[in-house]
C-alpha cells in the first residue's frame, strides 16, 4: 500500500468517525434520561422537575425519570451528576445551594466550574416567610419583637444547611438583630409536615410547596423575600415593606450536565427545556404557586451563576454562617 493509499484510509476512517459522532448526536436521546433532584419529593425543585420532565418525555419519546437524591444540602445529588458519564443521560436540576452557596461554606466533593456544564435557568421564585398559626405573630414586626424577648429559643427550618432558605434566615438574624436557631432538613418536602404539625414554628419556604397550605389556612404568611410582591399572593407584603430594609433573596432552579457533554446534546436539552417552560400549562401551574418560568441560553446561565455566587459569598461573610464541616 502506498503512502497515498494509507493517507486515504486514515482520512476515510476520520470521516466515518465524524459521521458516527454526528449520527449519535442526531439520535439523542436513544434511551431514558435521568434528572437528578438533590432534594426529597414535595419541594419546589421536585415540582419543577416533574412538570418539565413530562413535557420532555412527550417530545423526546423517551422516559424522563426524576431521581430524588436528598442529603448534605443537595451535595449528594449534585455529586452523582458530576461523576456521571457526560453523555446527556444524567442531568442535574440544581437549587442555589449546591452551585452558588455551599462552595463558599465548606469543602466540596466537586468543582462547580470544572465539573458542571450549564444548560438553562428554569425557574425563579421568591421565598415566602410562613409560620405555624400557633405562633402569636401576624406580621414580621411582631415576629421580630417576639424573637427579641426569647433569644435563642425561636427556631426556623430550612431545606438544608447552606441553602437559600438557610441564608434567608441568617439575613433576617443580622438585619433584625435577633437570635434564632437553625433547623436544617433534607429538602423542603420533609419540612412541611413538621411545620404544619407545629414541631417547627417558621420557614422561609419556596412558594410552590407553601401556597396550598397557606390557602388552606394551615400556615400564616408574613412576607415574601423579593423587592416586589408575588402575583400568586399579592396580599402578602415584601420583607422590605414589612420593615426589614434591604432584604432581597430569591430562589431559583437550573439545569446542568457533566462537563464534557457534547455541545449538540446540550443544545438539544436546552431547546427542549426552554420549549417546555414556555408552554402555557407549565407557566400557569408554576405561576399559580408563585414561580416564574425563565429559560435561558447556557451562556446566560453561566453569567447568572457567577453573579449569584458573588452575592451569596458576601452574605455568608456578613452573617458568619457555617457549613457542615
Amino acid at each position: 500500500m502506498t503512502s497515498m493509499d494509507r493517507l486515504s484510509v486514515v482520512c476515510m476512517g476520520c470521516w466515518l468517525a465524524a459521521l458516527g459522532g454526528m449520527a449519535a448526536a442526531q439520535a439523542y436521546p436513544a434511551k431514558s434520561i435521568r434528572v437528578v433532584v438533590p432534594y426529597a419529593p414535595g419541594g419546589a425543585t421536585d415540582l419543577t422537575a416533574r412538570l418539565v420532565g413530562q413535557k420532555m418525555n412527550d417530545s423526546f419519546k423517551q422516559t424522563v425519570v426524576i431521581d430524588n437524591r436528598p442529603g448534605a444540602g443537595g451535595v449528594i445529588g449534585a455529586e452523582i451528576v458530576a461523576r456521571s458519564a457526560p453523555d446527556g443521560y444524567t442531568v442535574l436540576l440544581s437549587s442555589p445551594a449546591e452551585i452558588a452557596v455551599l462552595p463558599h461554606l465548606q469543602k466540596m466533593p466537586y468543582n462547580v466550574d470544572k465539573d458542571f456544564a450549564p444548560v438553562s435557568l428554569a425557574v425563579s421564585t421568591p421565598l415566602i416567610l410562613v409560620v405555624h398559626p400557633s405562633l402569636p405573630v401576624k406580621t414580621v414586626k411582631e415576629l421580630i419583637a417576639f424573637a427579641r424577648t426569647r433569644p435563642g429559643q425561636l427556631s426556623y427550618a430550612s431545606a438544608g444547611t447552606g441553602g437559600v432558605q438557610h441564608l434567608a434566615g441568617e439575613l433576617l438574624k443580622i438585619t433584625a438583630k435577633i437570635d434564632m436557631v437553625h433547623v436544617p432538613y433534607k429538602g423542603a418536602g420533609p419540612v412541611m409536615p413538621d411545620l404544619i404539625g407545629g414541631q417547627v414554628p417558621m420557614f422561609f419556604s419556596g412558594m410552590p410547596p407553601a401556597m396550598p397550605h397557606v390557602r388552606a389556612g394551615k400556615l400564616r404568611p408574613l412576607a415574601v423575600t423579593t423587592t416586589t410582591r408575588s402575583p400568586a399572593a399579592p396580599e402578602v407584603p415584601t420583607m422590605i415593606e414589612a420593615g426589614v430594609p434591604g432584604f432581597d433573596i430569591s430562589n431559583w432552579f437550573a439545569y446542568f450536565v457533566p462537563v464534557g457533554t457534547g455541545p449538540d446534546i446540550i443544545a438539544k436539552l436546552n431547546a427542549e427545556i426552554v420549549r417546555a417552560l414556555k408552554l402555557p400549562d407549565v407557566k400557569s401551574k408554576l405561576a399559580n404557586v408563585g414561580a416564574e418560568t425563565v429559560g435561558t441560553t447556557p451562556e446566560e446561565l453561566a453569567k447568572f451563576v457567577r453573579s449569584e455566587s458573588g452575592k451569596f459569598a458576601q452574605l455568608i461573610r456578613q452573617s458568619g454562617a457555617k457549613g457542615t464541616d
